[in-house]
């Protein structure tokens, strides 16, 4: 313990006065010396390597933090506390290596980090080797593109319920992606079957020619199911039979939403948009088509409380000619200040007063 106590002193003296040189010399040297004999050391002595080396890399170089993060990464007992520093530095370059292989790292720990660093540090940790459901959570809710299509290839990644079904529904999935997600093994053949319905035929016969014998059975079988079943976008802009087949399609399997809606619109998929529109709002298809072409703005805002849609939904859809309208950005200030003032229940006892109206108009 005393010589302990006087190597920490020794080291504290060269941190203070030593040369950037000698400090990067003695860290390699107290390194070289723990990786040359960390087999057989018990915890208390790692516990001292951890003190020593805290000491010297309090004051050293990024060449030399991340020299040390490479060697130390791959160490089941690597100096924990050092581990810790090098994983939470901002410098990618220092912390990647042991984010992506240390096990000296808790779930805890890199949840942690993922929910404060960078997006490098996020595809950092979605390399490891074994990833928690927990953790593959926090890497989705705050991860980029990047990050999640590398949590995709990994076959180590473990994926809640909650996650594969938050990935294959987002609106802005692409059948690269998608491609990705099909190939794990870990999917639930119930999301697996909306992910074959969200992909083209390019790309269910990929994943059946890849797929192992066993999941093949499953594919061929749930292709079989949907063959039937699938709308082609095409037919939706000019058909409100087929628009109709698919809406309630959708709604039967729990897929019938506010992003689907404005999946619809941003595809121009015109008979589509308005067919789940009224579907959410519980109204007649006439009569949404009616308030549509009438080119007022303001009679949406009813339908669209009574569906549930938050206003940045039907902001986008106010937007970019979505539903043969465009709404100047004054106009959506207005729109906006009535339609959070307008509440669920309100808009609901109007819809129903209107539908009531249309129907005692009809001879």
């Amino acid at each position: 313990m005393y010589q302990h106590r006087s190597l920490i002193s020794e080291l504290e003296d060269a941190v203070r006065r030593g040369s950037q040189g000698k400090r990067v010399e003695t860290l390699r040297r107290v390194t070289d010396l723990f990786l040359g004999g960390h087999e057989r050391l018990s915890e208390e002595q790692i516990q001292v390597f951890d003190d020593v080396l805290g000491h010297l890399i309090t004051r050293i170089e990024s060449k030399a933090l991340i020299e040390l993060s490479e060697r130390l990464a791959p160490i089941n007992n690597a100096p924990i506390k050092v581990v810790h520093t090098l994983a939470r530095d901002d410098e990618i370059a220092i912390a990647g290596p042991v984010l992506s292989l240390s096990d000296r790292l808790t779930t805890p720990d890199l949840i942690e980090i993922a929910l404060a660093k960078s997006q490098a540090h996020l595809l950092a940790i979605s390399k490891r080797s074994s990833l928690s459901e927990s953790l593959t959570d926090a890497l989705i809710e705050r991860g980029d593109r990047d990050v999640i299509s590398k949590l995709a290839e990994n076959a180590g990644a473990h994926f809640s319920e909650k996650a594969y079904t938050q990935l294959v529904d987002q609106a802005d999935a692409d059948e690269t992606f998608l491609e990705k997600l099909g190939l794990r093994l870990d999917i639930p053949l119930h999301i697996f079957r909306r992910l074959l319905e969200r992909v083209t035929a390019a790309v269910r016969s990929r994943l059946l020619a890849m797929a192992t014998p066993e999941r093949r059975d499953d594919i061929k079988e749930i292709l079989a199911s949907i063959s039937d079943e699938v709308i082609k976008p095409e037919e939706l802009d000019r058909d409100f039979e087929a628009a109709q087949r698919l809406v309630e399609l959708m709604q039967k399997n729990g897929e019938l939403d506010q992003i689907a809606l404005l999946g619809f619109a941003k595809a121009r998929q015109y008979a589509a948009t308005v067919t789940a529109l009224a579907t959410l709002c519980a109204a007649p298809i006439e009569m949404i088509q009616k308030m549509l072409n009438d080119g007022r703005n303001e009679p949406l805002l009813v339908p669209c409380k009574a569906a549930g849609l938050s206003w940045p939904t039907l902001r986008a859809l106010l937007q970019d000619d979505l539903l043969g309208r465009a709404a100047s950005e004054d106009e959506l200030n207005k729109l906006k200040s009535d339609y959070i003032k307008l509440s669920h229940s309100t808009a609901k006892k109007l819809l129903e007063f209107w539908c009531e109206h249309q129907r005692s108009q009809k001879p």
